[in-house]
């Protein structure tokens, strides 16, 4: 158990305080619709469409890299397991986002991971993919549809979960190796927290 107080961290690591929040019934869904010229889709992923897409929405702005550390075959594992769900939106013929649904412990979904790239931050795009995650998990048997943020990700984050009906429920603390350090991602990634080496 943490004392009261400050606490150094380790250079060449990153402390990040998680939120855990979950919802366990459907919540009223006000109607949303696409921005012109943005479609969605449901995606049979590749390894390299997954990695393509996690890299341009999360990794570079928001240093994403938990599944950059993993083999192609673990990876790959995830991704064809019939208890995974993906979906995007496309603009201009490139796919812009992430959701990613699942279902693999009964009773329940975590939405594993939901960002969209700059070109649809704003539009409206998010909201309207947060109703498809909503409907698309408890279209399923579940009692519990679930998420963590973190505070190196977006700081509009924790709010557009509780606005979507999601209700905070625990708090962590996560250190993990600052992966611009390890290489994993450029020195330029996540040019909202320095980089202590």
């Amino acid at each position: 158990m943490l004392s009261d107080g400050f606490h150094d961290v380790p250079d060449g690591k990153l402390a990040m305080v998680v939120t855990h929040l979950e919802m366990r019934a459907a919540p009223p869904l006000r109607d949303v619709s696409l921005p012109d010229g943005v479609t969605l889709r449901k995606v049979t992923p590749t390894l390299e469409w997954y990695r393509d897409i996690f890299n341009r929405v999360g990794a570079h702005d928001w240093l994403w890299f938990s599944r950059l550390q993993m083999s192609d075959a673990k990876l790959n594992a995830i991704l064809t397991n019939p208890d995974m769900a993906y979906y995007t939106l496309s603009k201009d013929g490139q796919d812009e986002a992430l959701l990613e649904l699942d279902f693999r412990q009964a009773g329940e979904c975590e939405l594993a991971y939901f960002g969209l790239t700059s070109k649809l931050i704003g539009a409206g795009a998010g909201r309207y993919l947060m109703n498809q995650a909503i409907t698309a998990a408890w279209s399923r048997d579940i009692t519990r549809f679930h998420l963590h943020t973190c505070t190196i990700d977006s700081p509009q984050a924790v709010a557009f979960y509780i606005r979507s009906g999601f209700t905070p429920y625990r708090r962590q603390i996560e250190v993990a190796d600052d992966p611009r350090l390890t290489g994993m991602l450029g020195r330029d990634a996540g040019p909202h927290v320095p980089i202590i080496d």
